[in-house]
């Protein structure tokens, strides 16, 4: 799989965060480096590794990933609350000494914000994740720089706007372009499900304007999970939208439809939010490779064949605006 789809990520991006949960997960610095040489072996693609935080994670791993010069980041998955995440934290609190690790050593704690309470309705968990977990560990580690990724509510674009520098969000293009009516009205569009699950459409709309906004706490975030058709629509599918295939265009729709990204004005912004915001937020230069963006519409794929069965990308046989028409 990884050879199928790490050059679509390559054909569009000159790195990426590769996110940990695997099977099985990137516990360690050892795993990482692996998992990354894996990668270079697969596509033109620079990784920036992350690990994958467990009960039993240990602030010694965390400063052996902060020496190790390839390991930038860690990743919180609330036990059960997405893909592979069963191996995931149960109680934050059995983790203070490693998110105090990372704070003393500038490993970026990034978050998938939602908690797992079964009480608590499945459009509700990010909003409640933000007001009993977050906030807590924002008080408490004042200096950690935390990512709270791919984001879906008001609530958590209100909070990031009002936390400090060291405090930002990735958006999907998915939870630009759609609201849960996309995926629950006319008959359950499986390929539309992901967690945290789209939300409604004042939600989807606050995304769009955080977006827009050019502010600097604010970048795009794929989280493109490569599932096979048929996990996807099977009586308990599993979460998630492939984008890696066209991202870019993706996320140029949405800008397009919102301010006419013919305006320098516009380009500028989705430049910053493409390109620019990341890197900063992450120490790291800006890339000096360009692609050209046209406005020519282009037909996603109805499906990606791949050595374990089909790949279904999001939108797969409609068409939208934009394709990279130069990259270099």
């Amino acid at each position: 799989m990884l050879k199928t789809v790490a050059p679509h990520t390559a054909a569009q991006f000159s790195r990426a965060l590769a996110m940990p949960n695997l099977v099985p997960p990137v516990t360690t610095v050892d795993m990482a480096f692996q998992y990354y040489d894996r990668i270079k072996q697969a596509a033109d693609i620079e990784p920036i590794m992350s690990l994958y935080l467990t009960d039993n994670t240990t602030p010694q791993e965390i400063e052996k990933a902060a020496k190790s010069g390839l390991v930038k980041a860690v990743k919180l998955y609330p036990a059960g609350a997405t893909t592979n995440s069963d191996s995931g934290v149960t109680d934050v609190n059995k983790i203070s000494k490693v998110i105090e690790a990372c704070e003393k050593h500038g490993i970026l704690f990034l978050v998938h914000g939602e908690v797992t309470d079964k009480e608590i309705d499945i459009f509700d968990r990010e909003a409640v994740f933000i007001e009993r977990i977050l906030q807590p560990i924002v008080k408490k580690f004042p200096a950690l720089k935390i990512v709270l990724e791919h984001i879906t509510t008001s609530q958590a674009a209100d909070f990031i706007n009002a936390s400090g520098k060291n405090i930002a969000a990735t958006i999907t293009a998915h939870h630009l372009l759609f609201n849960r009516n996309d995926m629950l009205v006319g008959g359950i569009r499986p390929h539309y499900f992901c967690l945290p699950i789209l939300k409604r459409e004042t939600h989807r709309k606050s995304l769009v304007k955080a977006a827009l906004s050019d502010s600097s706490k604010f970048f795009a975030g794929t989280d493109s999970a490569p599932h096979l058709q048929n996990k996807k629509e099977h009586s308990c599918g599993c979460a998630g939208c492939y984008t890696a295939f066209n991202a870019v265009e993706l996320y140029a729709e949405v800008f397009d439809k919102t301010e006419d990204l013919s305006k320098p004005a516009t380009q500028k912004k989705f430049e910053n939010f493409m390109s620019k915001f990341g890197a900063d937020f992450y120490n790291l230069p800006h890339n000096k490779q360009k692609i050209t963006l046209t406005k020519t519409p282009q037909k996603i794929p109805e499906f990606i064949e791949t050595p374990e069965g089909k790949l279904i990308p999001l939108l797969a046989g409609e068409k939208i605006n934009w394709q990279i028409s130069a990259a270099k």
